[in-house]
């Protein structure tokens, strides 16, 4: 066989302009909303979810991997990790772990720490469970705002190739600035990908944070 083109082998974020929507502490009534809207756009996110909500939703989350979505695991019960015990930061972990993959039949491979509350001992127990925990590179801070026009205009201005961009489907205003943002965006030349995708190439050790705040 011929050898692949120097073009083609180059991971698709390396030749497109790129960015990775992601949505926390789902799912919720307002995801299938979002889901709507991100399949009008043909974009691609990831979902950071909760142990709790999963149990209680299997349909929103089957659509979710039936229509591309990447799902991380974002805790059971969102604590602030570096809080808790050894003990009790491995139970929210792989007791999620659990509840997606008896849900949608895939063991998440990455993490969120809630609020990005994260320390060496907090990524040591994460190394062992063998998940990377990925955090931002601009958060909306869409929770605090609830104002459709404020969160359309932060994600816009946090928008940069290869951003990560921290949202929640759990913020009726943020449902609804999607199609805005979707649109505005993809008129500037941005591909909406998954985390995986963002990373191409690159294999993120277990344990490891990234995107490294800055």
């Amino acid at each position: 066989m011929p050898p692949a083109t120097a073009q083609a082998a180059k991971p698709y974020c390396e030749r497109y302009k790129c960015i990775a929507l992601t949505f926390d502490d789902g799912p919720w009534p307002y995801t299938p909303e979002l889901l709507d809207t991100l399949k009008k756009y043909q974009a691609k996110a990831t979902f950071f979810v909760l142990g709790r909500k999963v149990a209680n939703r299997p349909e929103m989350m089957q659509r979710m991997v039936k229509e591309g979505h990447e799902v991380g695991n974002h805790t059971w019960d969102h604590p602030s990790l570096t809080t808790l015990s050894d003990e009790e930061i491995v139970a929210e972990i792989t007791s999620t772990q659990e509840v997606i993959h008896e849900t949608i039949g895939l063991w998440p491979t990455m993490m969120r720490p809630p609020s990005g509350a994260t320390n060496a001992r907090v990524g040591a127990r994460m190394a062992e469970l063998g998940l990377p925990q990925i955090m931002w590179t601009g958060s909306t801070l869409d929770w605090q705002a609830r104002n459709q026009k404020i969160i359309t205009a932060r994600t816009l201005k946090l928008a940069k190739r290869n951003g990560v961009i921290l949202l929640h489907d759990i913020v009726p205003e943020t449902v609804k600035s999607m199609p805005a943002v979707l649109k505005t965006l993809k008129k500037r030349g941005y591909k909406f990908v998954t985390i995986s995708t963002l990373l191409g190439n690159r294999k993120l050790a277990p344990g490891e944070v990234w995107p490294k705040k800055k």
